[in-house]
């Protein structure tokens, strides 16, 4: 599994936690960075790691702001994503399970540490199950191909 990983300023020190957790798991990641305390805008980061998901140079993809909300609007933006905001371990897994999220967006001023590393970990090792889901993926995937030509 190959890993993108990326943050704003706000993300910056608990992306450098995460990036030391997927080396100890021996995980392939690349840092899109930010590698500063510098005010950048979240945006550039999230649709970057989405366009290099849906180009498949990637499989999954890790995005930290404040909130983990700016990144995860960002980053649906992109057609085909699916990223899913996640503080707790049972909707991490869900993301994966249930919906097939490629992203997993966090919040650093909502959550410790420690938790990030039960997420990731939780939602690295989840697969998405099939059955129901898939038939409701699909329906996702479809509204979002209805929808991508509006111009509102």
């Amino acid at each position: 599994m190959k890993i993108a990983i990326g943050c704003d300023h706000n993300g910056l020190e608990l992306k450098n936690v995460i990036i030391q957790l997927l080396k100890e798991k021996r995980i392939e990641f690349e840092d899109f960075g930010t590698m500063t305390k510098e005010p950048i805008d979240y945006p550039d980061i999230a649709e970057e790691i989405a366009c290099s998901i849906v180009q498949e140079k990637y499989e999954r993809g890790i995005l930290i702001c404040g909130t983990g909300l700016g990144m995860a609007i960002a980053a649906n933006k992109v057609r085909g994503i699916r990223a899913a905001t996640c503080h707790d371990i049972y909707s991490a897994e869900r993301s994966r399970k249930s919906n097939n999220a490629q992203i997993l967006t966090m919040g650093a001023l909502i959550i410790g540490p420690e938790l990030a590393k039960k997420l990731i970990e939780a939602w690295l090792v989840s697969e998405f199950q099939g059955g129901d889901s898939k038939r409701k993926v699909k329906k996702i995937m479809e509204i979002e191909k209805r929808n991508s030509e509006w111009q509102g």
